[in-house]
């Protein structure tokens, strides 16, 4: 088994928090003009994917850690976690509530469900490079 402990600077989980930000912002903007519109299906979908990478991360996170690593690895498991959570949370809010499609509170929610399931997908690119010990 590889060791997991890599020597990087966390700069993957970094650009992961600045590709959800922009994405958020984004589609906080595209939300108020009514560009673009978050439907329950979208919802339900963003939740069950998020629900089935925590159902994963918790099945594989069992004995795979190395006590020695704190690197990316480490860096890398928080920020997708954050991630799933955020995801987890803001899809359930949206599906609880309902928001005109033009409001700023929409928009708000609207753009950090994706700024969430940004950042829980490009966190999992993240901890897949750092287990497969690509951060040199």
């Amino acid at each position: 088994m590889s060791e997991l402990s890599c020597r990087c600077k966390a700069q993957c989980t970094s650009i992961a928090i600045v590709a959800a930000i922009i994405i958020g912002v984004i589609a906080g903007m595209l939300t108020f003009m009514a560009t673009i519109t978050i439907t329950p299906a979208f919802l339900w979908v963003l939740l069950g994917i998020a629900v089935v990478y925590l159902a994963i991360l918790l099945a594989t996170s069992g004995g795979s850690y190395s006590s020695r690593g704190d690197g990316c690895f480490c860096s890398s498991l928080k920020t997708l976690l954050f991630g799933i959570l955020g995801t987890i949370l803001v899809s359930i809010i949206l599906l609880g509530i309902t928001f005109a499609a033009t409001s700023i509170l929409g928009a708000i929610f609207a753009g950090l469900l994706l700024a969430f399931f940004t950042l829980l997908i490009v966190s999992s690119v993240c901890l897949i490079l750092c287990k497969a010990n690509c951060n040199d």
